[in-house]
């Protein structure tokens, strides 16, 4: 009895204070800011496109970069969210970004409809998949690097997501930097390789999230 006494006194002195896990709103509010930063700092560098102004006098401009933000808060959160085991109790919450890309599809018909006749294509092609490719490149690598403090267990969704967040903030920065207003030519290159970023998630979720 003594020594089971003795065992115990020891593992209660032995156990250091467990620092607990910020709240996922906390977290997703942390790598929001440092996302917005990295962008900000990267059009200060390209600038912006010289016709922004203009731009933004045009309502399905307006209405493709607003929900494109929302897909990056909304990626954002469920990143957050996915990195906790039980979703936080709140797993509704996690799988809002579909609502969010259901409407960017949705807004990108209505913009291509509106786009009658339709804007000259730009004389280059993939060079834009490339450009976003190489801006999300830090914002994936810093999500993943954040997500892996913790312990999440749907480590597919959760790579998918942090992909689809980062490419979000790529797409942003072309959008604001580059002066192009073929609505083809965006969906064509801009966006639909998001599937592919979305797909290719799923694959390094599970070799850098699983544990």
């Amino acid at each position: 009895m003594e020594n089971i006494d003795d065992l115990i006194n020891r593992l209660a002195q032995d156990t250091a204070a467990v620092k607990p896990a910020p709240h996922p709103y906390m977290l997703s509010l942390k790598w929001m800011g440092w996302a917005a930063t990295y962008l900000l700092l990267s059009l200060v560098l390209s600038g912006l496109r010289p016709d922004l102004m203009l731009k933004l006098h045009q309502p399905w401009f307006v209405a493709e970069i607003a929900v494109l933000a929302g897909i990056f808060i909304a990626t954002s959160v469920s990143a957050a969210l996915l990195a906790f085991p039980d979703l936080h109790q709140m797993r509704r919450l996690a799988f809002t970004p579909v609502v969010m890309f259901a409407l960017f599809v949705l807004v990108m018909f209505l913009a291509w409809q509106a786009d009658n006749p339709p804007a000259p294509l730009p004389v280059h092609s993939f060079e834009c998949t490339i450009g976003i490719t190489l801006m999300s490149l830090l914002p994936a690598a810093w999500t993943f690097f954040e997500m892996r403090k913790f312990a999440s267990t749907h480590y597919h969704c959760a790579g998918s997501i942090a992909l689809l967040s980062a490419f979000s903030v790529g797409a942003l920065w072309l959008r604001l930097h580059e002066v192009n207003d073929s609505i083809m030519h965006v969906v064509g290159w801009h966006y639909l390789p998001m599937i592919v970023f979305g797909i290719a998630g799923l694959w390094l979720g599970k070799r850098m999230l699983k544990w």
